[in-house]
């Protein structure tokens, strides 16, 4: 279905709960008998909601969880009273998924309509998964069975009109319909604390008739697998809705609720709590978009509903935990609707399975990760190609291949920046073979790739763990010059970066003012047809390998202090250039410190208008800005954790299994996240602000991965390179050193978080 169509859905469910009242009754159903009301259900079923994921040959809508996960949200936002999860969703499935039948015919036809109220009774145990353990007992008689057992948490409780009940006998299953009121069925509720109710069902000598089995075999268990996996992928679009809104409520009051004479979101520690909770909702959503494609490719219920379960309880419950927080002592009162929302977001994270038992079961489940080969029969790569109209898969493979012939085997995967003296060879062999600069236009020497091969030809590289070259000349000063550099400067520059004759660095950073750029102090003042520049610049990565520097200078002190700034090439063997290498924690030296000196640099090489430093400063973030959210680092280290895991048997161990589960999660739900933002430069649009959450998602959970590599290598996490760890070989602390920086880098974390809480969740300065 398109997405248009799935988007009629989502407000139509909007309109429809906008106008029913939903939190008054809520709060008005909470002491009733069934935590629902039936009118109201009926109104539901006249909407088509029951009928939705029944098929069309059994008087239903015949569409799927897409379009059921776009009302579930919804209702998540509403906070709908109606037990819709367990009778739209998980008993339909149940019926739907049993062999043809009279009785299935009509229970389908009366679910559809919203006559019946049904629900699926298939647990017996505290925390149970799986039907892999079911007491329930099922012995013949002379006109059927007759059913003994506990059904635990069954929903709905009362007010059902039957519920489909698991049962087993010897080692048949068997799947059966019991109406209530049935002669041994016993019914004790327990209030959720969102107000529903749930049942325990005591089976004593309770008949069924042999026209009430639904199913039987493998086909009652695969019934039940996929009602419950159904059922918890569209609860996790329910929690979605959930802490959206709850967000969003809470967004409201950080603007209007002032203290000291500020409205409160307004306070850095409150802002970046929020951003931390807005990061959560989104990495949902990319997990719930995922998951739901992947279930429409056929991919494994079983795990992907475990890994969007997880992700969207663990979500919902910070976000609502938080958003009682920031409401204050007003949040802890019934009268707030905060409550609610964490209240439901308690009840659908612990229903089916909570957050620890979906990681474990992801964990169990989830099948090793599938690595293209790196074999190909190709053994000439083409200079030029029409790489716009090649099929990606052969783009791909064709890289790999390229990577296999030529690409130094012991620099895979690296720990480090390179010097240019140790990755020149790979450089000038990418030079001569023309895909040295894979985003530059053809004419300037480029390979001019579109944005989608773009995104594949750093995946690739990525994957096969190319080490990243002293690159500002390709991915920042080149592509600049492209698009705003004079005739001259083209023609000066470009060739020579090419070629690899010049090498680039940044001097951005100052000492004093770190990501502040625009407290730079590094003066240009103009003399006839040079610029004389005396400053001070930091934290130049690689300053010491590089032939040239493009950097920020102040060149007006009387204007604000963004426009005040102009935009220089300086040439590194300029008289007056000082270069002081920086060891970094690891003992490398990939910074530099750069003095100048009274530095003459001619006015020609000023990029664009004087004062226009600023607006160019941002133009370079650009297409590379994706690329600091890249999954490729968290990868990488969680295969090393993996790796060091298998080889010292610590999956054993359940606290390191849930520890590595809970990372294993994180990636999967970090590459959703890239991927959606990766779709978006395919597509050729901007990148919005929302990006900055990749970075703060990708180096958060790089960082946490090797702090568990640490811990888990003991005395090992102290120590160089060691075989103790497999063949391979491991080196823990340089792997942990190079991650320390990532949140640093690039825009630190509390400065993305400023770029979200500002541009995306427009809360106050």
């Amino acid at each position: 279905m398109s997405h248009d169509a799935i988007e009629a859905f989502r407000d139509s469910a909007r309109d429809y709960l906008s106008r029913s009242n939903t939190i008054s009754r809520l709060r008005a159903l909470r002491s009733s008998d069934t935590g629902f009301d039936r009118q109201a259900w009926q109104e539901i079923a006249n909407s088509g909601w029951p009928a939705l994921l029944i098929p069309e040959d059994d008087g239903g809508m015949g569409l799927g969880l897409r379009e059921m996960a776009a009302i579930a949200e919804e209702v998540g936002q509403h906070l709908l009273p109606e037990p819709y999860l367990a009778v739209a969703v998980q008993a339909a499935t149940a019926l739907s998924r049993s062999p043809r039948g009279a009785l299935r015919s009509l229970l389908l036809e009366q679910l559809a309509t919203g006559e019946l109220i049904a629900g699926l009774a298939w647990q017996e145990k505290l925390g149970q998964m799986t039907t892999d353990d079911i007491s329930t007992t099922a012995t013949a008689a002379a006109d059927g069975w007759v059913l003994n057992g506990v059904k635990r948490f069954v929903l709905p409780g009362t007010g059902a009109d039957g519920w489909i009940v698991l049962a087993k006998h010897n080692a048949k299953p068997l799947l059966c319909w019991v109406p209530a009121g049935t002669q041994g069925l016993g019914v004790t509720t327990q209030r959720c604390v969102d107000g529903s109710v749930m049942a325990d069902l005591t089976l004593n000598q309770v008949p069924v008739a042999a026209t009430h089995v639904l199913a039987q075999d493998y086909g009652a268990l695969l019934a039940v697998a996929d009602a419950n996996d159904f059922t918890r992928v569209i609860q996790s679009a329910e929690l979605l809705g959930v802490m959206r809104r709850a967000l969003a409520v809470t967004i409201e009051y950080l603007n209007t609720r002032k203290q000291f004479g500020r409205a409160i979101g307004s306070f850095q520690a409150l802002k970046h709590r929020t951003v931390d909770a807005y990061v959560q909702v989104e990495l949902s959503s990319a997990s719930l978009n995922e998951v739901l494609g992947l279930l429409e490719q056929g991919g494994a219920a079983s795990t992907l509903s475990s890994r969007v379960k997880a992700r969207c309880a663990h979500a919902a419950l910070m976000v609502t935990r938080m958003a009682i927080q920031f409401h204050g002592a007003m949040g802890y009162t019934d009268e707030c609707d905060i409550g609610l929302y964490y209240k439901r977001a308690m009840q659908l994270s612990s229903w089916l399975g909570n957050v620890d038992a979906h990681r474990a079961r992801y964990l169990k489940e989830a099948p090793p990760e599938q690595k293209a080969s790196d074999e190909s029969s190709a053994h000439d790569f083409p200079r030029d190609a029409d790489w716009e109209n090649m099929p990606e898969a052969d783009f791909r493979k064709m890289l790999r291949a390229f990577y296999a012939k030529n690409y130094p085997e012991h620099m895979r995967n690296v720990p480090r920046r390179l010097h240019w003296n140790e990755i020149k060879d790979w450089y000038m062999t990418l030079s001569k073979q023309g895909w040295v600069a894979p985003a530059w236009p053809k004419q300037f020497g480029g390979m001019g790739l579109p944005p989608a091969k773009m995104i594949a030809y750093v995946e690739e590289q990525e994957e096969y763990g190319v080490a990243r070259a002293p690159d500002m000349g390709i991915v920042m000063i080149g592509p600049l010059l492209i698009q705003r550099g004079t005739p001259e400067q083209q023609q000066k520059f470009l060739p020579k970066i090419i070629a690899g004759e010049h090498i680039w660095c940044q001097g951005y950073s100052e000492p004093g003012a770190g990501s502040d750029l625009a407290s730079l102090r590094t003066e240009a003042i103009q003399d006839g047809n040079e610029f004389v520049v005396n400053g001070q610049k930091i934290w130049t990565t690689l300053a010491q390998d590089a032939t040239h520097m493009f950097t920020l200078v102040r060149t007006d002190k009387e204007a604000k202090k963004q426009s005040g700034i102009s935009f220089l090439l300086i040439d590194l063997k300029t008289p007056g250039i000082t270069i002081r290498k920086i060891k970094d924690i690891g003992g490398h030296e990939e910074f530099c410190e750069v003095f100048l000196d009274n530095v003459r640099v001619p006015a020609e090489n000023l990029v664009g208008q004087m004062n226009e430093g600023w607006t160019i400063a941002k133009a370079l973030l650009g297409f590379e800005r994706i690329f600091l959210g890249s999954p490729k680092q968290s990868r990488y280290a969680l295969s090393q954790l993996n790796s060091l895991a298998v080889h010292q048997g610590l999956f054993s161990d359940p606290l390191f299994a849930a520890q590595y589960a809970e990372l294993a999660i994180d990636v999967s739900d970090l590459v959703a996240a890239y991927t959606h933002f990766a779709d978006i430069v395919k597509r050729g649009e901007v990148l919005p602000p929302s990006v900055s959450l990749l970075k703060i998602w990708a180096t958060d959970t790089y960082q946490r991965i090797c702090t568990l590599l640490v811990e888990a290598a003991q005395e090992h996490g102290c120590t160089g390179y060691t075989k103790d760890f497999g063949p391979a070989g491991l080196d823990v602390p340089a792997i942990m050193f190079n991650a320390i920086p990532s949140t640093i880098y690039g825009g630190s974390t509390e400065i993305q978080k400023e770029i979200i809480s500002k541009n995306v969740l427009r809360l106050p300065d």
